[in-house]
């Protein structure tokens, strides 16, 4: 994802350090400085919440689990697999890794790499040629079956945890705190990638943080964060509502949107939300 270099303060921001974290003898008094001094610059507040945080990156995987999953049990979904019918092949694992997009791939070459004997080893052929399409030939009949068995491994649910973070988690989180987003927001944007992919062509996650970006001012440029965020999540519905397979947003709608309504910037518990008609919470 591409990223402008930003002044000192607008960094402060993106990194959440506020100007009083700093100390009170951290910036010279005003009332000493001369008539002519430039005017002394002050740093927007930090936004709030923080998704790397572990409580708060937990509740980030509920909170994808419930829309993927119907579950808040992420960690029950290492075996998860089954064919949705968007065209993206296979999906399976903790975020949805798909057979047709490249991410189903790579993780399966990063974990023969580290464990070559594995159930999975012997599709990567398979993997390679079905890659940007939505074929199953050289998958069926077995594959469902070794990523079951493979799921059973300690090792393999990490090299899910691992992809994800590189893939989906980590991209996302930096540039919403490189837009000047909290917690609610770099959620947003995770979801985001999870579901369209990094790309920057329509409807990846790039494009429709652009469209976002040409609506509405992010907060890292002085605008206001919930009007930002109307502005992305209008933009996400946009982008699911020329998927078929992904038509239904209430991952937006009845969440997502929930809680910008209610002001939770910071995604802080309780929170209590629905998808497809079912209701979730997460309590304290």
């Amino acid at each position: 994802m591409a990223t402008t270099a930003k002044p000192l303060l607008r960094l402060l921001v993106a990194t959440g350090v506020a100007a009083g974290a700093l100390g009170a003898t951290a910036l010279p008094a005003l009332s000493a400085a001369p008539a002519t001094a430039p005017a002394v610059l002050r740093a927007a507040p930090a936004a709030d919440g923080d998704l790397a945080d572990p409580r708060t990156k937990d509740i980030a995987m509920q909170l994808v689990s419930s829309a993927e999953n119907s579950s808040l049990d992420w960690r029950a979904q290492f075996g998860y697999i089954e064919d949705i019918g968007d065209g993206r092949g296979y999906t399976a694992g903790i975020i949805g890794f798909c057979s047709g997009t490249g991410d189903m791939l790579a993780l399966v070459e990063a974990y023969t790499a580290a464990k070559p004997d594995n159930p999975l080893a012997e599709y990567l052929p398979a993997l390679r040629a079905v890659d940007g399409t939505d074929s199953h030939e050289g998958l069926d009949p077995g594959f469902t079956d070794a990523w079951a068995e493979a799921a059973e491994d300690p090792d393999f649910q990490q090299a899910q945890e691992s992809e994800r973070d590189r893939v989906y988690f980590d991209p996302a989180v930096r540039q919403a705190k490189e837009d000047g987003l909290g917690a609610l927001g770099q959620f947003a944007y995770y979801d985001a990638i999870v579901m369209h992919g990094p790309g920057q062509d329509w409807p990846s996650f790039g494009a429709i943080r652009q469209a976002a970006l040409d609506r509405a001012t992010p907060p890292s440029d002085g605008g206001d964060e919930t009007a930002y965020l109307h502005a992305f999540l209008d933009a996400r519905v946009e982008a699911m509502n020329e998927e078929e397979a992904h038509s239904d947003t209430s991952r937006v709608d009845t969440a997502q949107r929930r809680f910008l309504d209610e002001g939770n910037l910071a995604l802080t518990t309780p929170l209590h939300w629905a998808v497809y008609g079912q209701d979730f919470s997460i309590e304290e």
